[in-house]
Parts: C-alpha cells; structure tokens; sequence
C-alpha cells in the first residue's frame, strides 16, 4: 500500500490526534501516485500510526482519516463515519422546528474536507480536499441512501480546491435540480434559501443559536443590522417584538431576498428598512447624523484569508466596532462577530477593547458567541472553531 514516513520526532501533532500532516513533517513518501489515495503514515522510527489521504499539491500533504492501524479505508468506513455524524445531528437538532443543518462538518466529523448541509429535502455538499474528491462517488451513495433526498447538490465552487490540485466545481450530483429559492424553517422562522448562488452553501447556518438569542434583546428595540445579507437576524428580531429592523447591505440581491423572507413571515414592511451601501461609509454616515440604536448586529465576511492579512483584518474589524459602539444608546447592545480562523478569540477580544477604549464607551461582555453545536469542532482540532462572537452591552 502507498505510505508516508514521517520525520524523526515529528509525530507529536499526530499523537496528540491532529488530523493535518504539512509537507515540511515528511521524509519520505513510497508509491503515491494519485491525488486524494488512502496512505498508511508511519512515524520515524518505523511505526505504523494509521491511515490518511494524501494530497498531491497542497501544503497539508497528508489528511488524517484514522488514527487506528487496524481500521480498513474502505466505503464501509467512509459509511460508519456518516452515520456517526448524522445520528449525533438528531440528538442536537429539534427536527420538529429546524430542518435546516450541517450533517458533515469535515475534520470534526472526522471526513477531512467534507462538508454536508442538509436544506429540507436537499443536501448541499463541499468536497474541499483531495481525499474528500476520492471518496466522492461512495460518499453521495451513502448520502442517498442514508437521506433519501430529492437532489444532491455540490458548492464545491471555492478557491481553497485549487490548493488541492482540484478544479472549482458547482452543480447537481443527484436527483432533480434545486427550485431557484428552497424553503427552509429554522426555530419555527421560514427562509428561502438560495443553494445555487447564495454564500457558503446558501445560508449561515452556523448563526443558528446566535439568531435565538437576539429574541432575548430585541422587544420594543431599534436594531441596526449590518452585514445582513438574507435578513436571518432580521426575521428573529421582529418576530420577538423589535419596533424596527435597518438592515445593510451591500448587495441588493441580498436586500431582495431578506424582503421576501421578511414577508414569507408575515413581517410588515413598516417594521423594517433595506439600506444598501458600503457598511463602513454607512456607519460614518450615521455617526455624522448622530443617529443611534439600541441594538446593533456586525456579522462581516472573513476579513483574513491568511495569516499574511491578519493585520489589515484588525485595523478592519476596529473600525467597524468603533463605529457601532458610538452609535448604541446608553444601555445598548452589541452582537458582534468574526469568521476568520485567523482572528483567534484572545485577539478578537482585544480589537473589541481597543474599540470600547476609542470610542469612550464602557463596555460589559455579556457572552461569548461561536458557531451552533451542528458545526461541533474537536479539541485536538482547535482550527475548527471559526466563528468568534461577543454579546456587549454599553454603558
């Protein structure tokens, strides 16, 4: 069978059951020859460790798959794997009030580089690594047999498979093609979701709790929105009693699609106001005119991609808090958030101090946010915390 030799001394991170094996812990490879295939990894001094799949071009050469040595990598594997991950989703999830979650969340769920996301009846994959990619034919199989979906559709369609050696792809995998807007209902709230065009695999997911917990700010409130893309926060605000909703945006399909959601639940258009502008200029212009609000949500996009970017992000991620932060009401609150790996939560609570610090505001951290348990992340895995959030009232 095709093998890794890893480096002598350089089996820690395995030993400590990090699935990711860089090219620089490597000595020697032997009779790999396709992009994704399963490799037995040994350590230094000869010892059989387990199993992986090896990618041909990217920097993460070796993604570990199993850490038994007397594990079989076949499809039966693969198949206990997905049914591990889906069964533990039934006992998180009430089914009777979401049908709308992530199924696969990749290393966590020990399926490096495999993402599902279950919409109603689809299923939206991501197959990000060369190991995912080999695999691919038996895991939608499993899937079908498994879900019994109407469609398998795949997002595959981002810049990190190209580090992989694979080609961007977007299309249907299995069954019928997906309605142009799939009705989801997310803690009793109905949502079109669009899988075909819209971020990730369609909807942030991964804010689902976060969205619960505004109900608990929201009665009687002004909320400013930012970055409010479909208008998830939205349609959870109004719902628990918020006077009114600005939600900003910079794209106007977002915009048209957070008004038809906000109507699919019966929200009149007096309780809410579509801006679409540039957040940062927004916010300048609304400190300008004194404006302020009770509640404001920051939910950006990932600011850094790289470590390379990490400055930029802050002096990013500052600006913005600094900006809202002057615009709440005294007794005011803030949700804010970053889904930048890079951004590490000791860091993001620094920005958000050096922004208190600048807009002479006195700020109380009422909770620490991260992403619903469906998008779980193991301890020895520790990348796999993403998303970072703070619930900050103002004094």
């Amino acid at each position: 069978m095709s093998s890794v030799k890893l480096k002598k001394g350089r089996d820690k991170s395995f030993n400590r059951k990090h699935p990711w094996i860089f090219s620089g812990a490597i000595d020697s490879i032997k009779d790999i020859n396709t992009n994704g295939e399963t490799v037995e990894i040994f350590s230094g001094d000869g010892k059989f460790l387990g199993y992986g799949s090896y990618s041909l071009h990217s920097q993460i050469s070796v993604r570990v798959l199993s850490f038994n040595p007397e594990d079989q990598i076949d499809k039966d594997f693969i198949q206990k794997k997905i049914e591990t991950a889906a069964q533990f989703r039934t006992q998180i999830i009430n089914l009777e009030t979401t049908n709308a979650y992530r199924v696969i969340n990749a290393e966590s769920d020990s399926l490096p580089g495999l993402v599902v996301d279950k919409y109603g009846d689809f299923l939206v994959c991501q197959f990000l690594s060369a190991g995912a990619e080999f695999w691919k034919k038996e895991t939608i199989e499993i899937l079908f047999n498994i879900f019994n979906p109407t469609g398998i559709f795949e997002r595959s369609d981002v810049e990190v498979r190209e580090k992989e050696g694979l080609q961007q792809f977007k299309g249907i995998l299995f069954g019928k093609d997906p309605e142009e807007l799939i009705e989801i209902i997310e803690n009793g709230n109905k949502f079109f979701v669009d899988i075909n065009l819209g971020h990730k695999t369609g909807f942030y997911l991964d804010q689902r709790d976060n969205r619960k917990l505004l109900e608990t700010f929201s009665s009687e409130k002004e909320i400013l929105n930012c970055f409010s893309y479909t208008g998830g926060f939205s349609v959870y605000a109004i719902r628990a009693g918020a006077s009114k909703v600005v939600n900003l945006d910079s794209s106007l399909e977002a915009l048209s699609l957070a008004e038809t959601n906000l109507t699919l639940n019966g929200i009149a258009s007096s309780k809410y106001e579509n801006v679409q502008d540039d957040v940062f200029k927004y916010l300048r212009k609304l400190r300008d005119t004194n404006k302020q609000f009770d509640v404001i949500i920051l939910d950006p996009p990932k600011f850094a991609e790289s470590v390379s970017q990490i400055e930029k992000a802050s002096r990013g991620y500052k600006d913005i808090n600094l900006l809202a932060l002057k615009l709440l009401k005294k007794n005011g609150v803030l949700f804010t958030f970053s889904c930048s790996g890079h951004i590490v939560p000791e860091l993001f609570n620094k920005i958000i101090a050096d922004a208190a610090t600048d807009a002479g505001r006195e700020v109380h951290i009422l909770k620490y946010l991260t992403q619903s348990p469906d998008h779980a992340m193991l301890t020895s895995f520790p990348e796999g915390l993403y998303l970072k959030g703070l619930v900050c009232k103002v004094n």
